[in-house]
């Protein structure tokens, strides 16, 4: 008699050490696995709701905050460590994102800090301009050689034999130093006094009125930018303490410029907003202005994308963020909302499909330009529209200023509390080395989110997000203001001569008229 048994290699069936996982054997036959999609539906449900269960998005704040409002902040381009912050106050903190502490504090403005920069070089130079009618020039890493070669456009051989030390071990020992110090506000024996002071001419300067809004350093060559109160763009170079060339008058108005940034690839062209409720784009090389949109409300931010520089973002007063394609600003391509109160800042991630805002509602909110494949955290955000998370906090006031630091990890906030705080950038994400195992069950979980997102229990559960009560108050309030105007619209389209009236997309209403 025939007698047929299992036979397993003792190598399937053992653990080459004690800590190793037990080997677990599967039967691959799909007829021996009855109602597996059942089985796949309770998997992603339970996916759905360990995303939102291990949520917590808030790291911590920056110890040793302003006394005053956050207005400003600047997050290095070519390192991860340093980020400087600007006060209501005119006070500039340097600060060190690995220990969550500030590094200095430097008595920067008289008044109000308006703007702040990095520059594109490797020394750590950042600008700061204020209400003051001021910008200086300041260094993250001050050394022995300070202002003998820190500047930027400087050649390599002119700095002297002198090493630079790295970005933390600078940050540390100087904190040491400045803490060692008696005398903390005479930046003539402090390494952080400023590089350079720059003015306008007198003739200018007498004005009594003069403040800078706003400032962008070049992405590739060692030149800034300034918007003053004087309705005018002014252009700067590093080694000279008056501006290269001015721009006035732009498109036969005398509006102030408040927002201006430069484009990441076209390195002669600016966009700006302006208090006419106006965003337009100037050429640099021609001194000429290029297309101008005036919208219903006034736009308090702009950023470009980094990754397609084509398109940028814009705040409005109206709650809505909009993005806009420069080749036809007659239109924008996408409206983003959700927002109760106007928007005041914005920051693309460096891989340029998601941005945050900051709002005078006490709310960041992040929106995706589109959809990544293998992240849970997307699952029922759409492309436009609705925000895919909103943080919030319960001492958190109105929001100036928002970043996302070099490696797309983590967001920064600066608001009217004088703290800055540190988030996820993804809320349930872990924060540290993960195992194999750890990330595949991750991927997994993931995408079975994605695959069953389209039912409506899971979707549900990946949407719900908690928000301040006002915050629900005010949005259900405006939800029934635009339900009366769209029932408005249908009634007078109705009620009307036909041919006469027709129905008009939101994206038609925004644009009022366009100047050329």
């Amino acid at each position: 008699m025939k007698v047929k048994a299992l036979s397993r290699s003792q190598s399937s069936t053992t653990r080459s050490t004690p800590s190793d996982l037990r080997p677990l054997h599967k039967n691959l036959n799909p007829t021996s696995h009855p109602l597996p999609r059942a089985r796949e539906y309770t998997r992603a449900l339970t996916a759905a709701k360990l995303d939102r269960m291990f949520a917590n998005p808030f790291v911590g704040e920056l110890k040793g905050g302003h006394v005053d409002g956050v207005n400003c902040l600047a997050v290095c381009r070519t390192n991860l460590l340093p980020v400087v912050s600007g006060g209501v106050d005119g006070t500039v903190r340097i600060w060190d994102l690995q220990s969550r502490s500030m590094v200095k504090s430097l008595d920067a403005h008289s008044r109000c800090v308006s703007g702040l920069v990095f520059g594109n070089g490797i020394g750590g130079t950042f600008y700061s301009c204020g209400e003051d009618g001021l910008v200086k020039a300041w260094n993250c890493f001050p050394q022995s050689n300070y202002g003998k070669g820190d500047e930027e456009g400087v050649d390599d051989d002119k700095r002297g034999s002198a090493r630079k030390p790295t970005a933390k071990g600078t940050l540390h020992n100087h904190k040491r130093n400045s803490s060692k110090s008696n005398n903390h506000n005479e930046q003539e024996s402090s390494p952080y006094g400023p590089i350079n002071t720059y003015r306008l001419p007198a003739t200018r300067s007498s004005h009594n009125s003069l403040s800078f809004h706003s400032i962008d350093h070049h992405w590739s060559f060692p030149q800034f930018a300034t918007a003053s109160s004087d309705s005018a763009i002014h252009l700067w170079d590093p080694n000279r303490s008056n501006p290269v060339t001015s721009f006035t008058n732009l498109w036969g108005s005398d509006d102030t410029v408040t927002t201006l940034r430069y484009n990441p690839a076209e390195s002669d062209l600016i966009a700006h907003c302006s208090n006419d409720r106006g965003i337009g784009l100037h050429d640099t090389r021609t001194a000429s202005a290029l297309s101008k949109t005036i919208l219903g409300m006034k736009s308090n931010c702009l950023e470009w994308n980094p990754m397609e520089p084509y398109i940028f973002v814009v705040g409005n007063e109206d709650y809505n963020a909009y993005t806009f394609d420069m080749r036809k600003l007659n239109r924008p391509t996408g409206i983003y909302k959700g927002h109760v109160g106007a928007v005041m800042s914005v920051g693309w991630s460096p891989t340029g499909t998601e941005f945050v805002t900051g709002s005078y509602d006490k709310t960041l909110r992040i929106f995706n330009v589109r959809k990544e494949a293998g992240t849970a955290s997307h699952i029922g955000s759409s492309s436009t529209g609705v925000a895919r998370d909103i943080y919030h906090t319960k001492r958190m006031q109105r929001v100036f200023c928002t970043a996302y630091t070099s490696d797309h990890k983590f967001i920064l906030s600066g608001s009217d509390d004088t703290n800055l705080r540190l988030w996820k950038a993804r809320s349930s994400e872990k924060i540290g080395q993960l195992s194999a195992r750890e990330e595949a069950s991750l991927q997994y979980r993931s995408a079975l989110v994605q695959k069953y997102a389209h039912l409506p229990e899971v979707k549900r559960i990946a949407k719900s997000r908690r928000v301040p009560k006002f915050v629900k108050k005010e949005t259900q309030m405006a939800m029934l203001q635009k339900e009366k105007r769209r029932r408005k619209e249908e009634n007078v389209v109705k009620h009307s001569k036909p041919g006469t009236k027709s129905f008009t997309d939101e994206k038609g209403k925004l644009v009022v008229k366009t100047v050329d």
